[in-house]
């Protein structure tokens, strides 16, 4: 028999910066990048606010690339920075670029310059929230020991509306045994609570997937994990 699962959305809020996405070190190392000179003068207090200044005395498009290369180093080439610090003025890159795996990096990345330029780049948003899921057998929680971030987006997926991004895109994926994309659409993941028959999760993603997940109330569904 199919195990259900009673899941409520305790808490739901939309973010416009990832816990610990960017760090004294990043900013000492883009202060480098740019030439500032001995960033040991400068307190941790001041890193951030120095690095944004020097950010924004160059042009929008070239402070993109010095960030961009910093982040995605090796993975992209010069010709791919270069068309995506024109893209990013425009475009959520966040959300359209072809590669999840880099949606979570192109968010800090665009946060950063958000920031900087006081808006001119598009208005980062991502989703913080928090579950509950309780079932009557606890071993029916063994679902979400391995591959928790598919048996949990087939789970959170039903109680949002057919028409949903996540719901249209990847039909086939919630249905079948393999959904290798879950692990990069869930962008952070934590387990903060477990009983004998509950977890509790706190999830961050990008909007584009969840948003409409603020509607659910208390619901019960099924799910199931990749088969690996």
């Amino acid at each position: 028999m199919t195990p259900i699962f009673k899941v409520e959305l305790i808490k739901f809020s939309t973010i416009t910066e990832l816990p610990n996405a960017w760090n004294p070190n990043n900013y000492k190392v883009l202060l480098e990048l740019m030439d500032y000179g001995n960033v040991g003068d400068i307190s941790s207090e001041e890193l951030k606010e120095t690095c944004l200044i020097l950010l924004s005395e160059n042009e929008p498009v070239d402070a993109a690339i010095i960030i961009l290369r910093y982040i995605f180093n090796e993975r992209l080439n010069s010709g791919q920075i270069e068309n995506l610090s024109n893209e990013m003025l425009e475009e959520k890159i966040w959300e359209e670029y072809p590669d999840l795996s880099l949606h979570e990096e192109f968010f800090n990345v665009t946060q950063l310059l958000y920031e900087t330029y006081n808006g001119k780049f598009p208005h980062p948003e991502a989703v913080q929230f928090k579950i509950k899921i309780s079932t009557e057998n606890a071993e029916d929680l063994t679902v979400f020991e391995l591959e928790t971030e598919s048996a949990l987006i087939r789970l959170l997926a039903k109680s949002m509306p057919k028409n949903a991004l996540i719901n249209r895109l990847y039909h086939e994926q919630l249905e079948s045994e393999e959904f290798k994309e879950a692990k990069n659409i869930i962008w952070q993941l934590n387990k903060e609570e477990s009983g004998t028959n509950f977890i509790v999760f706190s999830i961050i993603s990008s909007s584009y997937w969840f948003k409409d997940l603020k509607y659910a109330e208390i619901f019960e569904a099924t799910t199931h994990a990749d088969d690996i």
